[in-house]
């Protein structure tokens, strides 16, 4: 099981798009989204970021995915870049096996300096 997270923000392009051509870009993207629902796929919900979070990111808009593999997490991404979405959202994403809190808190105690993992 896969967890999969976009942030985003809105830019100019978007901006500058009728309300239609939006709605078309959406449109087409709920469809290839609905049609992946039938392997699995799960949306766990869209937010906007609230001002007031500590640590906040500079992203607005989020939503997060629980998806049964790697390869619906490439199909995500497949359909993200088919669709034009990033021609017109500046975005970050994160991905990653979805595990327990007991192994990532095990995970972070036995971390080594030396780790990949140490900014």
């Amino acid at each position: 099981m896969y967890l999969y997270i976009e942030m985003w923000n809105v830019t100019t392009k978007w901006m500058k798009l009728s309300r239609e051509k939006r709605k078309e870009l959406m449109d087409n993207m709920h469809q290839r989204v609905s049609n992946m629902k039938a392997s699995g796929v799960e949306n766990l919900g869209w937010a906007r970021n609230d001002e007031h979070t500590p640590y906040r990111s500079d992203y607005r808009y989020m939503t997060v995915w629980k998806m049964p593999s790697i390869e619906e997490v490439k199909v995500l991404e497949s359909n993200l870049e088919k669709v034009g979405w990033y021609n017109y959202f500046s975005q970050a994403n994160s991905r990653g096996q979805l595990i327990n809190q007991d192994e990532a808190i095990n995970f972070l105690i036995d971390i080594q300096e030396n780790s990949t993992s140490v900014v």
